[in-house]
């Protein structure tokens, strides 16, 4: 729309664009209804229309909601030129350096800019739906898999229960039948944490799981990994374990979550190691952090795994005992230390072992001056 009392704006602009189509009103009653009933791409609005302030013209103009997408070109002297500007306008051109040329140059721009833009929040209106659908389709598998993991969670532990007591009184178990229940126990247990590192890595890649820190010490270490031991079970008693836990400075960490970290980083060792291989914990002070090794003399790692290493799901390759690995406790891993301020890495060379390390970090000096003063 050209909206200027001088026709020859409008009809100079026509011939300069012959592709668009252009309307020409005359005054601003016109240009209020015209615009509402049709809201228009691009408006040039000129100082010449009879009657009417233009900059409140382009005040009410630009309150109406339908037009939200339309540009706005003033074609006016420079003082109320700079005034439009002020007031909203898209383009502002001084009369007496504007020529038909210009002026038709930036009406295309005006034009392209505002198909631009509406291209955009068309994408970021589709984006947006589909990220509503995500977000719920998300919310109903968190949902089922709670759900899942809890029913499964209940069964398992009284299985586990069970088979705890039959191989605590195994006086009428034969040698051959304690070795089944032994290993009906590990696969129980097996399931029982792929279900607990499965929930909690959804939690924690969802920002859900909150942690419970509290002092830790070598001390505290050696307990921990005394019931990672336990959670392990019997095949990390078919491998010699070594700890070496120099004395730690006391630092934060929740120590059930500290626990199934080196569970996890024991099983793992455990996976991909033969009966009467070497498994290696060391737990020693760094300058800012407490660091901890799980180094093991088993398979090794492919290079080509190693960068998806600590994806949920990416691990997906077979044991040395020929089981498909989720990679779970390794995300859960990676996640967990994470969320403490820490990081985890490794490094590998295939069927030359893997040496996993990770960090805690250590409460800075004013904190700990700060908890001795409290």
């Amino acid at each position: 729309m050209v909206a200027s009392a001088d026709p020859r704006l409008a009809e100079d602009l026509a011939r300069q664009l012959p592709d668009l189509q252009l309307v020409w009103r005359s005054n601003p009653e016109s240009v209020l209804r015209d615009s509402l009933q049709s809201a228009p791409d691009a408006v040039v609005l000129a100082d010449d229309l009879p009657g009417v302030d233009l900059v409140e013209l382009l005040g009410v103009l630009r309150a109406r909601s339908q037009l939200a997408h339309t540009s706005w070109l003033i074609l006016a002297s420079e003082e109320l030129a700079l005034r439009c500007a002020r007031g909203g306008a898209d383009t502002v051109l001084p009369r007496d350096i504007a020529s038909t040329e210009l002026l038709a140059a930036q009406l295309r721009n005006a034009l392209n800019r505002t198909e631009r833009r509406r291209q955009l929040e068309q994408q970021l209106s589709s984006l947006r739906s589909e990220l509503a659908e995500m977000q719920s389709a998300d919310a109903s598998r968190d949902q089922l898999m709670h759900m899942l993991v809890h029913d499964l969670k209940n069964p398992i532990t009284a299985v586990l229960g069970l088979l705890e007591m039959a191989l605590e009184d195994n006086k009428d178990l034969g040698s051959d039948l304690v070795q089944l229940v032994t290993m009906a126990r590990e696969e129980a247990q097996l399931v029982l944490s792929l279900s607990t590192n499965l929930l909690d890595v959804r939690k924690m890649q969802a920002g859900r799981m909150h942690l419970s820190p509290r002092p830790l010490d070598s001390i505290e270490i050696q307990r921990l990994l005394a019931l990672a031991q336990s959670d392990v079970g019997v095949g990390l008693r078919e491998r010699r374990l070594d700890l070496e836990i120099e004395e730690l400075p006391e630092f934060q960490a929740d120590p059930e979550i500290l626990r199934r970290i080196l569970t996890n980083l024991l099983s793992n060792a455990v996976k991909h190691t033969y009966p009467g291989g070497s498994i290696r914990i060391h737990a020693r002070a760094g300058a800012d952090s407490v660091l901890f090794s799980c180094i093991d003399d088993g398979e090794g790692i492919p290079a080509e795994d190693l960068p998806r290493l600590f994806s949920a799901f990416e691990q997906s390759r077979l044991t040395l005992h020929s089981r498909l690995d989720t990679g779970l406790g390794l995300a859960f891993c990676r996640l967990a230390i994470e969320q403490h301020g820490g990081r985890i890495w490794v490094e590998s060379t295939r069927w030359q072992g893997a040496r996993f390390h990770f960090s805690l970090p250590l409460p800075a000096e004013d904190e700990v001056e700060a908890d001795l003063l409290a």
